[in-house]
């Protein structure tokens, strides 16, 4: 039975393993992303939250998807040079991947158990639905896609900060 995120292993854009337990420790934002969607300037503010706070632990996790309104087409090459390009995405962007259906990925699966959307529903609704992670991997909480990741600073900062003083009250 998976007891966290770090039991997964996902594809990155270049189509390579990587096990999510190179992230431990790290409080992280989950995203579904997409390229042509009226939710894509989020990219922008994704890589401003990712640069403020990813020398504090925090990682953003890309995952391009195009079961909504066909907003993801290109191939995992064309997405890479497309978020470099236009929103300098530097967080780690992952292959393209179906987060709802027959053939989504296992990861979504925990997601969406760990953390129903409104009135207890598993689906994903739409592009940039974001997951909010703490650092021991257990999910905490869903955020829709209208959310912008400048509304869910705030929760990222004070997890960082209970990790910063729970670490300062060791010493």
């Amino acid at each position: 039975m998976t007891s966290s995120i770090y039991d997964f292993q996902v594809r990155n854009i270049k189509g390579e393993e990587r096990p999510l337990s190179d992230f431990k420790g790290k409080v992280l934002l989950i995203v579904n992303t997409a390229s042509k969607c009226g939710f894509t300037p989020q990219y922008k503010g994704l890589e401003s939250l990712y640069e403020k706070y990813k020398d504090k632990g925090f990682t953003v996790l890309g995952f391009p998807c195009n079961q909504f309104g066909k907003q993801e087409p290109g191939s995992n090459e064309e997405i890479s040079t497309f978020c470099d390009l236009t929103f300098k995405v530097s967080f780690p962007m992952f292959a393209k991947i179906d987060v709802n259906g027959n053939n989504s990925e296992p990861l979504y699966e925990y997601l969406k158990e760990s953390a129903p959307g409104i009135l207890g529903s598993r689906s994903i609704k739409w592009n940039f639905t974001k997951f909010l992670v703490d650092q021991s991997g257990k999910v905490l909480k869903r955020f829709a896609p209208k959310d912008k990741p400048e509304d869910i600073e705030k929760e990222v900062a004070a997890l960082l900060d209970q990790n910063t003083n729970h670490s300062s009250l060791k010493n």
